[in-house]
């Protein structure tokens, strides 16, 4: 069994400093194979905030992978936001877009975040053409058999969250990690958890969101996700069965119940939330559980 931590949107100058200890005290006492950070390390990229977020990354003494946020781009100089985006991130600049290889799970990056877009909004999602085709070059080049995880800040398509994405080129990223048979894509940006299957024309995909560890909460307490991978009889490895021949109509309706608004983890006393059911567990072994920080 593989056991990961996924955490996001840490915020820090805005962070909820009792979540991060609650955290900080889990994957002690639990020790994670890794830890997964799907981005929003600071609220305004300013350099002391880098600094408490690398200081409080390079603690936790466990594996980690970092995607970088929206929030993670310098906001009040245009000229380092443009040519140097990443120096203030420096200090963990090892960790940032990291795959890791986890005794058959593997973990890839996918760049959502962009310096600037063709519209009003930079904090949205997009995935341009150049970070699709590394992140499936990446893919493509694991042994068969790996269970692959995504890496992203933003969802690709709407989760039926309180928060937005609107990610440029996230369906046919969607559609092209489902031919590839991806495990799950692993986003943050909405601040409320989520995991849920996504049908696309290559076949039905799992998205899992994670929460918040900030004081920017919106629908949730502060919250991680435990994922764990179990290897079973019936699991779909990446060379096994096409996820087409799954069943279509479950798909549809767990992609409807998305679009409402319900999510699909429970939390750490099995009081919220429902399965992903016999669909994702037929075609990958991975469980997910959101833990909640309550208090």
């Amino acid at each position: 069994m593989t056991r990961l931590f996924h955490i996001s949107d840490l915020h820090f100058g805005l962070e909820d400093r009792a979540a991060l200890a609650w955290f900080t005290d889990c994957v002690r006492r639990e020790q994670p194979d890794a830890v997964l950070i799907t981005g929003d390390l600071t609220m305004r990229a300013r350099s002391h905030e880098f600094a408490a977020a690398c200081d409080w990354i390079g603690a936790l003494d466990v594996p980690v992978t970092v995607e970088v946020g929206n929030h993670d781009l310098p906001y009040f100089n245009p000229f380092e936001r443009f040519f140097d985006p990443y120096r203030r991130i420096r200090g963990i600049e090892r960790l940032v877009e990291r795959e890791l290889d986890l005794a058959g799970v593997a973990v890839v990056p996918l760049k959502t975040t962009a310096r600037a877009q063709w519209r009003l909004d930079w904090s949205k999602g997009w995935v341009t053409p150049k970070a699709l085709a590394k992140t499936l070059a990446a893919i493509d080049a694991l042994p068969r058999g790996s269970t692959v995880l995504v890496t992203a800040h933003h969802p690709l398509v709407e989760a039926g969250t309180k928060g937005r994405a609107l990610t440029r080129g996230g369906e046919r990223a969607l559609k092209e990690l489902a031919g590839r048979g991806v495990a799950a894509v692993l986003t943050g940006h909405v601040h409320d958890a989520f995991d849920l299957v996504a049908q696309t024309a290559s076949g039905p995909i799992r998205m899992i969101g994670a929460g918040t560890l900030s004081q920017r909460i919106r629908s949730t307490p502060p919250s991680f996700n435990e994922l764990r991978r179990h290897r079973g009889p019936g699991s779909q490895r990446r060379s096994g069965a096409d996820p087409r021949h799954a069943d279509r109509r479950r798909a549809a309706r767990r992609v409807a119940a998305a679009r409402t608004g319900r999510t699909r983890c429970t939390d750490r006393r099995g009081a919220a939330g429902r399965s992903t059911g016999a669909l994702t567990r037929r075609l990958i072994p991975l469980r997910c559980k959101t833990k909640r920080k309550m208090g």
